[in-house]
């Protein structure tokens, strides 16, 4: 078995989720090669992740003359199968449901670049295919995997399936396999395209469980770790309010927002009209190697993730489960996939996607009362172990591999 992994960026610093799972399935003896469409992300503070970046085949930074030269090297040396993914993309461009006017001709584009793929890929022996994202990624791997003749497999995510959904249809039905992030993700899938329920295995984005867990020495603060991307759906735009409302009813609230986006921007400018500034540090990217000590220091994560005016949404936020594997009490958003995590009031808290005001009351409380926020720590701690651990979800997704490749 020799595996090919291709994301949008491998390795990429906000994707933890697929370089782990390549390093993993190397400690467990799997070859694994990778690829991706882009240039990958360096100097994210871990050495292994250089020497990823420095063996990963790109698709389109060598340029569309290189693009076109790989795809018509490969069909020439073989002319059918170049064919007939040229045909496919023409047949998906004209009938996707999914796909807008303008971006059809783009899915021929994407058929070239799958052949270029296939070309670089023709010596390597590659017997599988998998891809993180099911967008444009996915659209790429199944027509290099087309090419190659080998089977392919997709896990997809959240934006890649809502906001930049293309050809999920077809997807679904010609991959080997679907990782489904979660059991509403898999349900959703059946929903669109019904399959045996095997062709639909649950494997999650785990993390590692660090052997005890994290206790924060007490400094007289609250302290408040919000980590992700700065975007609209994460909903780091109620802090500012949450804040506020903690400091009026006397709670000595410091929160430290760590992550870059294009709403960084509008939450600075809100803290400095409502007075807040002091109460907030922000630390834009982080390297990954520095989360530990961020969730160490803190008493609290906050993610009050919901579903943002686009319709795109959250998976299950890799964060959440990296705070709760450390004992991190968290405070999350009640999205159906979340809830697989959390079980509010146990495992941490959810705020609904209409209640959001209540934020600054729930943290509150957790403030008042250290010993809840203890027990949901611990409690999360112990759910991320049975369900959510890398060693869990790793033996999942070779289990899923070896079998299409018997």
């Amino acid at each position: 078995m020799h595996l090919l992994y291709l994301s949008s960026l491998l390795p990429k610093r906000s994707e933890t989720f697929v370089y782990r799972e390549v390093l993993g399935l190397r400690d467990l003896g799997v070859r694994v090669s990778v690829a991706s469409l882009y240039a990958p992300e360096r100097q994210l503070g871990d050495p292994r992740l250089d020497a990823l970046a420095d063996e990963v085949i790109t698709v389109y930074p060598a340029g569309l003359g290189r693009l076109l030269a790989d795809a018509t090297a490969f069909g020439a040396a073989h002319p059918m199968r170049a064919a007939g993914v040229k045909f496919r993309a023409i047949q998906d461009a004209v009938t996707a449901k999914d796909v807008s006017p303008a971006g059809r001709p783009k899915i021929f584009v994407q058929a070239l670049a799958g052949l270029a793929l296939a070309h670089r890929l023709r010596d390597r022996g590659i017997t599988h295919l998998h891809v993180h994202l099911a967008h444009a990624p996915a659209t790429v791997g199944m027509y290099a995997a087309q090419a190659l003749d080998v089977p392919f497999s997709f896990t997809g995510h959240a934006a890649d399936l809502f906001r930049d959904r293309a050809l999920l249809l077809p997807k679904l039905e010609r991959a080997a396999f679907v990782a489904c992030i979660s059991e509403w993700h898999r349900e959703w899938y059946q929903s669109l395209v019904p399959r045996d329920p095997n062709d639909y295995p649950v494997i999650r984005c785990g993390v590692g469980v660090p052997a005890n867990p994290t206790a924060r020495i007490p400094d007289g603060k609250f302290r408040m770790l919000a980590l992700g991307r700065l975007v609209p759906k994460k909903g780091f735009d109620l802090l500012p309010s949450a804040v506020s409302k903690l400091r009026a009813a006397g709670v000595p609230v410091h929160c430290v927002v760590a992550g870059d986006g294009p709403e960084r921007i509008r939450l600075e400018a809100t803290v400095a009209d409502n007075g807040t500034a002091g109460d907030f540090e922000f630390l834009g990217d982080v390297c990954n190697g520095d989360v530990p000590g961020l969730i160490a220091g803190a008493d609290v994560m906050v993610l009050p993730c919901r579903v943002d005016a686009s319709g795109d949404r959250d998976g299950i936020p890799v964060v959440l489960m990296e705070a709760m594997a450390q004992g991190l009490c968290v405070v999350g958003g009640d999205l159906p996939t979340i809830r697989e995590l959390i079980q509010s009031g146990q495992s941490g808290f959810l705020i609904g996607q209409t209640e959001m005001g209540k934020l600054a009351s729930v943290l509150e409380d957790l403030y008042r009362n250290p010993e809840k926020r203890l027990a949901a720590g611990l409690e999360g701690r112990r759910r991320v172990m049975d369900e959510f651990s890398s060693a869990t979800n790793l033996a999942r997704l070779r289990e899923a591999f070896q079998k299409k490749a018997s």
